[in-house]
């Protein structure tokens, strides 16, 4: 009985990698109030995008620029804001919707090749 036990025990800790129980939490990237931000890698890393509605049409298509992809975004424009796969925001790829309260994904599932700011 005892070796059956351990044995579980061991097992189940194989399946949690390494990382996991040692990796250190994701420190949110810098975005102000007002703005959405971009990041060209996961976990706020690489280079970083800053959109704001003064810049803005809201409820249009903004592609970014051409070659440009995010895998990070941090909502703080205080509307909704959709990402999407698509330059075009064409919704046959993914897409996602983020409340405008101060949203921060790390990684986002797919890459961000285009967004819409929506009014509320």
């Amino acid at each position: 009985m005892r070796t059956t036990l351990l044995a579980a025990a061991l097992a189940a800790t194989a399946l949690i990698p390494p990382t996991a129980v040692h990796a250190a939490p994701v420190r949110l990237g810098s975005c102000d109030a007002g703005q959405l931000c971009l990041w060209k890698k996961p976990d706020f890393t690489g280079a970083r995008q800053v959109h704001e509605l003064s810049t803005v049409d809201v409820d249009s298509c903004v592609p970014l620029p051409a070659g440009t992809k995010a895998q990070a975004l941090a909502n703080r424009t205080g509307r909704p804001v959709t990402t999407y796969q698509s330059a075009e925001c064409d919704e046959t790829g993914e897409f996602e919707t983020y409340p405008g309260g101060g949203t921060w994904v790390p990684r986002s599932s797919y890459q961000v090749r285009a967004f819409k700011i929506w009014e509320n």
